[in-house]
Formats: structure tokens, C-alpha cells, sequence
């Protein structure tokens, strides 16, 4: 489907974003809606997915240089992601909600092609961290919320602005980052090192900086890796390879093998986790956004697909099993774009609300848990209701499918985040107060969403065996918060069905299974317009 705005037509979104920001907010999308949805820019996604990057280690000459080389197309995404400020502006904005606004921008511009849209997401989560060390902020601060691109560097353009990656991972760890073995030296000028080993998962590495975690003699601790030296050459490290991945084509992830590598402290020695924590919060919120949005965009391809295909004599919409599909489809999509908005709102008032910030604190592992984890089910069903269409490459969905499970890996896979809520729950006593109040205010509205509270609090209650049942937990919260957020803001055939099939007594998980309620509604409220 094309020719429509992507933000304006998700009536799910648009009062998500009407509530927790303005119609000033709204309406600055505009212009980043129509785009997203225009025929070029579906062209352009499948084109950068077409012709992936390439790794060119040598010159002519035989020199080192590691370039990755890109299609154009992928300059094209990125230079209009960048130019609508979806990387780190909120962090520099003066305007009210930024990050709502960049929310909203990012799940919308997200529906072009996913894989652009990792280094912009990086870029974004790599301030918080940045701002331990107030020089290194000054520097590299600006740059990041640029909105100039250049496209002929593959990176964000010189003084004018730049790009964050980062390599935190190693092979022999994976996300338990504190087994880490890369060394990281001491030299002469304060607060600089040198690196000395590896990196198997590092996205992006045509950026211009990068943060990576390494053993100092103190302890884990965090670094800048800045690509050009002061000087004007090229920084030490090598690009091994660039991973061969199951979706996310268009993004370039690689290994790096470094051998006295000029780096940067950030933060104190030994203190690297807790300096990249607040790194890992806003990476999490964009594997919620991200996963909503494909969602989002599987839901609109199939909605449509459904109200304009005759089959069996009439319009596949106007078949009642159809109809019970395309209507629960609908239900999870609402539900992950209500709570992405609503962490996103967190986001914003975090700073000064301790109790927004507590919500973010559980709800970003909750959603980034569930959201992610609901995904390729939603999007595997969304494609089913293309049929044989749905299975090839031209209808979009299939890009879809192949992403959908990226989310759920990056940043922490399932059981990390949901651990991750397990030690939240027992560190921060003020967390679980949040999630409380949150779902508190839904009480008295809906039997099925009160019944499914009480049994949370249950399982919460319930401390024997509880790292073994850390998925049941995670996931029985994650779907109580969506009941309650959509019990207080969205329609009554909206919260009735999600509360009756999600946490009702009989959900096994298969869409198309709705008991009651007016599914035609939910369909209409779910397929995008041209208008």
C-alpha cells in the first residue's frame, strides 16, 4: 500500500500522540507521514534491501581502509531519517514531548525500511552516555543532533554533524558483557587508552564514533572510539567481516579486531555497566517502537489487502472469519503502540516525575520482553492473510517477517530483559509501586483485566522458583499494563476484546479467536485511508 500517511492513518497512534503531547506535535509530522508512505520511499526500502552493504578493506594500494559501501537508496532513508531529527534531537530540543514527537516520527519513518534505522537508534541512545564525561558531551553532543547528512561519506557530514555505533558485545559473552576480555591500556594523556582485541557484534561501523566497553585496570568500563583521530587520520581498528544476517539487509554489523585502537573513557574505571545503563533504556524503548511499527505496517498491508480482494463470492473483509483475523491483528497492534507512546511520555517527564520514572524503569524490559516477543507471530498471520501474494518478496511482507525477531535479540534477548524485571522488582521496591499505580487506575473497569491483576500479584508474591517462571511474570505484566492503558484511553470494543481474549481464561495465543464484539468496528479502525 502506498500514497497514504503513515502517522495520520493510525488512528491508534494519532491519539496516542494527541494524549501524551499536542496537536502542534501532530501536525509536525506531517510532512515525515506522506513521505513514509509514498511510492519512492517503498521503492527505496526494497532497493537497499536489494543490494546490501559491501566491506572494501583495501585501497588500489593495498592500504587499510575499511570502507563499507552502500546503495543509494540507503543514503536516501538515511538522509531523511537524519533530517527529521529522529536520532538524538530530542535530547537538544527545547520544544515540549521531543521524545514522543521522535516516538511517534520514528514508528512512522520506521515503516520505510527497518534496517536504516539501527544506526539512527544508536545515535540516539549513545547521549545519555555520552553526558558522564561533560567535554566529551560538548564535543560530540551537537554533532549527533544534527540534521545534516552527507551522503557521500556514509556518514552524518564532517563538523556539520556525525553517527554513533557501538560494540559492546564479544563472542565469548554475548549479552553477559561483564566476561569480557578486551583490554583496554592506559597512555600518557589523561583519560585516553588504547584497545586491544575484539568486538563480534558492532553495528554501524562506517560511523564516526563509537562507545565500546573494555577491561581497564579498574574494572568493565565504557569508551569513545572516535573513527579520525585529532590529528586527521584514520583510527587503528579492523573490520573482520560484516555479518550475514537473516534480515535487517540494509544495515551494516560487523566484527572489529583492534590492536592499539585510540579510545576515550567515559565514566569512571571498573563502572562501565551502570555508565551505559541509561544506553540500554533508550535502545530498549526503540526495539518497542521498532517492533510496533512493523506490526503497524504488516496490520495496514493486510487490513487493506483484505478490504479490497473478493474471493468466495464477496470481499474478503466482509467474511466474518476474515473479519475475527484482521480484528484481533488490530488488538495487538493497538496495545504495542499505546504502551511504546506511553514509555515514550515517560521519557520525556522521567527527569522530574519520580514516578514516570520508575514506570520506564519496568516497563521498557516488560515491553521490550513481550512487544518484541508478540511480533513475528503478528507478522507471520499477516501474511497469511496475503496468502501465496503474502509469500512473495514484492508484497513487502516477507522483508517483515524476516526482521520481526530482530527486536526480541538486540539489546538483551528474552530471558535478559526478563530477568532484567525480576531484578528491578528486587532492587527498586519503587518499580513495582509504578506498575501498580499505572494498572491502578484501569481497576473497577473491566472483570477480566481486575482478575488478570490479581493473579499477577500472585505470581508476584510467589518468590520459589521465580528466575524459572521470569517469562510467565514478565509476560502476565507487560499484557496487564496494555489492558489498563487501553481500558482508560481507547474505545470500548478496543480494551473489551484485548482484555477478554489476552487475559481472559481461554487465550492460546492464535489470532483470529476473538469471542464477541464488533469485530467490523475494530477492522475499519485498523485499515489505513488514502485521504
Amino acid at each position: 500500500m502506498v500514497g497514504y500517511n503513515v502517522v495520520n492513518a493510525d488512528v491508534a497512534l494519532t491519539e496516542a500522540v494527541l494524549r501524551h503531547s499536542s496537536a502542534e506535535v501532530l501536525k509536525d509530522l506531517d510532512a515525515l507521514g506522506w513521505e513514509a508512505g509514498s511510492a519512492e520511499a517503498r521503492e527505496q526500502g526494497e532497493l537497499a534491501n536489494e543490494n546490501p552493504p559491501k566491506l572494501v578493506p583495501y585501497d588500489r594500494y593495498g592500504n587499510r581502509v575499511d570502507e563499507v559501501r552502500f546503495h543509494p537508496s540507503y543514503h536516501w532513508l538515511m538522509e531523511r531519517a537524519v533530517g527529521y531529527g529522529l536520532q538524538a534531537a530530542p535530547w537538544v530540543s527545547e520544544a515540549p514531548h521531543p521524545h514522543v514527537r521522535r516516538a511517534a516520527g520514528f514508528m512512522g519513518w520506521a515503516q520505510t525500511e527497518p534496517g536504516h534505522g539501527c544506526p539512527i537508534s544508536m545515535t540516539y541512545a549513545a547521549v545519555p552516555a555520552l553526558r558522564f564525561e561533560e567535554s566529551v558531551a560538548a564535543e560530540w553532543v551537537p554533532l549527533l543532533a544534527s540534521t545534516t547528512y552527507d551522503p557521500s561519506r556514509g556518514v552524518a557530514s564532517g563538523k556539520a554533524g556525525a553517527l554513533a555505533g557501538m560494540g559492546m558485545t564479544e563472542k565469548q559473552g554475548g549479552s553477559d558483557v561483564r566476561s569480557n576480555v578486551t583490554k583496554a591500556r592506559r597512555t600518557t594523556e589523561e583519560g585516553v587508552y588504547t584497545l586491544h582485541g575484539h568486538k563480534w557484534f558492532t553495528s554501524a561501523p562506517q560511523n564516526d564514533m563509537f562507545l565500546m566497553l573494555a577491561q581497564a585496570e579498574g574494572g568493565l568500563t565504557c569508551f569513545l572510539l572516535p573513527r579520525v583521530l585529532p590529528d586527521g587520520s584514520r583510527n587503528a581498528f579492523d573490520v573482520v567481516r560484516l555479518k550475514d544476517k537473516l534480515g535487517n539487509r540494509s544495515n551494516a554489523s560487523s566484527e572489529l579486531e583492534f590492536d592499539g585502537t585510540v579510545v576515550r573513557r567515559i565514566g569512571e574505571e571498573g563502572r562501565g555497566v551502570r555508565t551505559i545503563i541509561e544506553m540500554v533504556a533508550a535502545t530498549r524503548l526503540d526495539c518497542v517502537l521498532g517492533s510496533a511499527a512493523l506490526m503497524r505496517h504488516a496490520l495496514a498491508e493486510a487490513s487493506w489487502h483484505v478490504a479490497h480482494r473478493s474471493a468466495f463470492g464477496g470481499l474478503l473483509a466482509d467474511k466474518p472469519l476474515m473479519q475475527n483475523v484482521i480484528a484481533d491483528l488490530a488488538l495487538e497492534s493497538e496495545a504495542a503502540t499505546t504502551l511504546a507512546i506511553r514509555l515514550a511520555a515517560a521519557a520525556d517527564r522521567a527527569a522530574h516525575d519520580p514516578h514516570e520514572a520508575a514506570l520506564r524503569r519496568i516497563g521498557l524490559p516488560l515491553a521490550k520482553f513481550w512487544v518484541c516477543k508478540r511480533t513475528p507471530a503478528m507478522v507471520a498471520e499477516a501474511l497469511e492473510c496475503l496468502g501465496g501474494n503474502g509469500y512473495a518478496e514484492e508484497s513487502g511482507l516477507p522483508l517483515m517477517y524476516r526482521e520481526a525477531p530482530l527486536n526480541s535479540v538486540w539489546e538483551g534477548s528474552g530471558n535478559v530483559n526478563a530477568l532484567d524485571v525480576l531484578r528491578a522488582l528486587g532492587r527498586e521496591p519503587e518499580v513495582l509501586t509504578a506498575w501498580m499505580t499505572e494498572v491502578g487506575e484501569a481497576r473497577g473497569e473491566n472483570a477480566d483485566l481486575d482478575r488478570a491483576i490479581d493473579q499477577t500479584l500472585v505470581l508476584l508474591g510467589d518468590a520459589a522458583g521465580m528466575e524459572s517462571g521470569a517469562r510467565r511474570l514478565a509476560g502476565r505484566m507487560a499484557a496487564c499494563l496494555q489492558g489498563a492503558l487501553l481500558v482508560r484511553y481507547a474505545p470500548a470494543e478496543v480494551s473489551d476484546a484485548f482484555c477478554a481474549s489476552r487475559l481472559g481464561r481461554e487465550y492460546d495465543g492464535t489470532f483470529g479467536m476473538l469471542h464477541g464484539g464488533d469485530h467490523r468496528a475494530l477492522l475499519e479502525r485498523a485499515t489505513p485511508t488514502l485521504d
